[in-house]
């Protein structure tokens, strides 16, 4: 069996020579060649994405795979139709606006193999600009979820599994336990990643940042719409279901409970009324009503009183009381911030 399969989902990312700079980083790999696929899932690419991945095809026959299809099914959508054409012992996933260091895939095998790890991750950097200069540097997980994963380790990785792109998995576990990914929507990986961790049973890291995460004012964290938002909503509540079904929710209820509350409401809340231009009453009052339709208790939660700011708590409780005062109050408040920004 091949040793390592890397998946690359695709949608318009010629411009700039951002898939160009991943695809590079990905084919120049200091593993031999016959030791790993690239695998580019074009998600019906609306520019040249589709004619640069069939021109790496041709350069690296064997080494580069491409898939395309006509009908937009957002990551999700490719990375599982990535994972269906993976030969490999391992999987990985990098997003085509970001690259890797040449030895990136070559340390975490390494590391795999020396610990007997079925999941293995790094740091990342942040940058602005295509270099292998390490920018800004972002601990992907901590130490204390390391090692052989019992039960307070896959507590951990439930609360914060870090960033999917920045890990290999065993391919073994994924097929057995039938993991994959949502498809059509936004922050796929917000579902994905809580559960899929607590399926592996050693997590290991080298201490490195190997990845590059490209900062750019197109990507989907800087741009928030409403639908963004609904799809959020929509992982939180697909994560809630798919633990329930795989019976998860009574070992892990109270980390479900906070993850469920987290990313459908209080997330959602702040970042929509922040970043939408033109908010609505409604939307608001459905976020609570909804996190409450699901968790009813979830502000005595220990890990929502410990994790949600000071401030967001106030205004949350606001909100308890009185949907039309948090709402004009936290317009009116975000207004008055940005004047004061403009006169600065």
């Amino acid at each position: 069996m091949m040793r390592l399969s890397v998946i690359v989902p695709v949608y318009n990312m010629a411009s700039g020579g951002k898939l160009n700079f991943c695809m590079d980083s990905l084919t120049g790999q200091t593993l031999p060649k016959s030791d790993y696929e690239i695998i580019a899932v074009d998600d019906a690419s609306t520019d040249n994405s589709l004619e640069i991945l069939r021109d790496y095809e041709r350069k690296h026959p064997g080494l580069v795979k491409v898939i395309h299809y006509e009908r937009n099914r957002r990551q999700g959508g490719a990375k599982n139709e990535g994972l269906k054409a993976a030969s490999g012992e391992w999987i990985g996933f990098v997003d085509s606006d970001d690259w890797v260091t040449p030895d990136y895939y070559e340390k975490l095998l390494k590391r795999a193999e020396e610990t007997g790890a079925d999941m293995v991750g790094c740091d990342y950097s942040l940058v602005r600009e295509h270099t292998m200069e390490v920018g800004q540097i972002v601990q992907n997980n901590s130490a204390d979820q390391t090692g052989v994963l019992d039960e307070e380790k896959h507590k951990k990785l439930l609360m914060r599994p870090g960033s999917m792109v920045i890990k290999i998995y065993k391919h073994a576990v994924i097929r057995e336990n039938h993991l994959g990914f949502p498809e059509g929507m936004f922050y796929e990986d917000n579902c994905a990643g809580p559960l899929w961790s607590l399926y592996f049973t050693r997590f290991e890291r080298v201490e490195e940042p190997m990845y590059y995460y490209y900062q750019h004012d197109v990507s989907t964290v800087h741009h928030i719409t409403e639908e963004k938002c609904r799809d959020r909503m929509k992982a939180a509540e697909l994560l809630y279901g798919e633990c329930k079904m795989r019976g998860f929710l009574d070992a892990y209820y109270a980390e479900i409970e906070y993850r469920f509350s987290e990313l459908y409401y209080v997330n959602t809340l702040f970042s929509y009324m922040t970043g939408v231009k033109h908010p609505r009453l409604s939307f608001v009052k459905a976020l609570r009503r909804g996190v409450r339709g699901r968790f009813p208790r979830f502000r005595a939660n220990e890990y929502y009183r410990q994790f949600t700011g000071e401030e967001e708590q106030k205004l949350i409780a606001m909100q308890a009381e009185s949907d039309l005062k948090f709402f004009w109050y936290y317009r009116i408040k975000l207004c008055v911030r940005r004047m004061k920004g403009n006169k600065g």
